[in-house]
């Protein structure tokens, strides 16, 4: 059994993944990199990873096929014999806009819970022994739309609504021994992002969000990945968070600027 953490990163090819599990790897984790379809992605950040000193592996699979779930856990057991951190961070939506919200089928409904809730209730059942085994700690990667209902579409709102909900009840279930915790960012500018609504969308949107919460500023990668790292590597004392990282957007539009 290694002396090093480990952490397993679902949804580590890109975005806030790769950057949770590059900052993880920093940390002196060892890393085990989840993707389900963006291997060349995967592969450069496993390179990123392995660059700072870390072991890694790299594991394909679906988080929504319990199988897969409990094939990375024991992946990690087999090459490092412990498992220390859970990053739930794999997810998908449908940019069908909350408008819309009738447009969707339910085969895109179901598909989208089965990623975003279920895959994580998945990977949770088959890591929490072994995190038991060393007071480990999970962080569900969940959204501001599961705080205050919006989003993509409505199939993501209603996922991270459900995701900020098993956070509380696993937050009591599983105390002491793990704690369990959710950061919900607000607009983070990732290449997810950018593809879902194009390019010159991404920017009006960028440029309306910055303009209306009152921090001004949408989230990067790597500001989400800091507050994950954080309730992994840190908070000893915190269970059940359910962290908002919106710049604010949750206290409403950003006061005008008065002059003198």
């Amino acid at each position: 059994m290694t002396e090093h953490k480990v952490a397993i990163i679902t949804g580590s090819a890109t975005g806030v993944g790769a950057a949770t599990a590059l900052s993880l790897a920093s940390r002196g984790y060892h890393v085990l990199i989840n993707y389900s379809k963006s291997e060349e992605e995967a592969r450069a950040s496993e390179a990123a990873c392995q660059a700072v000193g870390a072991e890694t592996l790299l594991v394909r699979g679906d988080v929504a096929d319990d199988g897969a779930c409990r094939h990375m856990a024991d992946a990690a057991l087999a090459q490092w014999g412990r498992i220390d951190a859970l990053v739930n961070n794999a997810g998908i939506t449908s940019f069908a806009g909350s408008a819309n919200w009738d447009a969707l089928d339910t085969a895109t409904f179901q598909n989208i819970y089965g990623v975003n809730v279920i895959g994580a209730f998945q990977m949770v059942r088959a890591c929490v022994p072994h995190l038991k085994a060393h007071n480990g700690c999970i962080v569900n990667v969940s959204s501001i739309a599961g705080a205050l209902g919006i989003g993509s579409s409505v199939a993501y709102i209603a996922s991270k609504g459900a995701i900020n909900a098993l956070t509380l009840h696993l937050a009591r279930t599983l105390a002491p021994a793990i704690r369990i915790n959710a950061v919900c960012p607000g607009l983070i500018t990732t290449r997810w992002f950018v593809d879902g609504v194009g390019q010159e969308n991404a920017e009006k949107i960028r440029a309306q969000y910055e303009n209306t919460v009152p921090l001004g500023t949408a989230c990067s990668a790597e500001d989400v990945a800091e507050a994950i790292v954080w309730l992994v590597d840190g908070a000893r004392t915190v269970t059940g968070e359910l962290l908002l990282l919106d710049g604010g957007m949750h206290l409403g539009r950003a006061a005008p600027v008065v002059r003198a």
